[in-house]
């Protein structure tokens, strides 16, 4: 009976496992949203919100030194120095208020090549401009409503003959 395995392994050797999930969370807090498959957001999840939710203790603490030491915990997880600033100048601050929870998974179906179930892992609450969404929500919104007005230009085609249209003949 196996005892003491925790977590996913990802068909991945632990350094293959740790560079990967390294490179996930850093992509996650780079640009806020990622693509990726269920299970690899799965695996990152906790180990993300738990990044943000230490900073946001480390800035309530008392004690300065703490705040330092989580700095170095952080940018020791992480690829990016600018990163681990990034968590406690914007994310820290951006989820003060907030218990947890600091994600959200938007499930995006199947891959094309593979089946593998894609998802979309954000952080929540991100600041938004006024332009519509980009990425891949947007793509797939975007192929569904060609795909119904393609249907309803078919179907307002139906009623019309395909044969054209007989002019009377004049008699002369």
């Amino acid at each position: 009976m196996p005892h003491q395995i925790v977590g996913k392994h990802l068909g991945r050797t632990t350094g293959q496992r740790n560079a990967l999930r390294r490179t996930l969370i850093t992509q996650l807090f780079q640009h806020e949203r990622i693509t990726t498959t269920r299970a690899k957001a799965e695996a990152i999840r906790g180990a993300a919100e738990h990044m943000i939710t230490q900073a946001k203790r480390s800035l309530l603490h008392p004690d300065p030194q703490r705040q330092i030491h989580i700095r170095r915990i952080l940018a020791g997880r992480l690829d990016d120095k600018a990163i681990v600033k990034k968590i406690f100048d914007e994310f820290a601050p951006r989820y003060a208020e907030r218990p947890g929870g600091y994600t959200r998974v938007y499930k995006l179906g199947p891959r094309k090549g593979d089946g593998a179930e894609m998802v979309i892992l954000e952080l929540v609450d991100r600041p938004t401009g006024d332009e519509k969404p980009a990425g891949p929500v947007a793509n797939v919104t975007r192929r569904a409503g060609g795909l119904f007005s393609r249907l309803r230009r078919n179907r307002s085609e139906e009623g019309k003959t395909d044969k054209p249209s007989e002019e009377p003949k004049k008699d002369e």
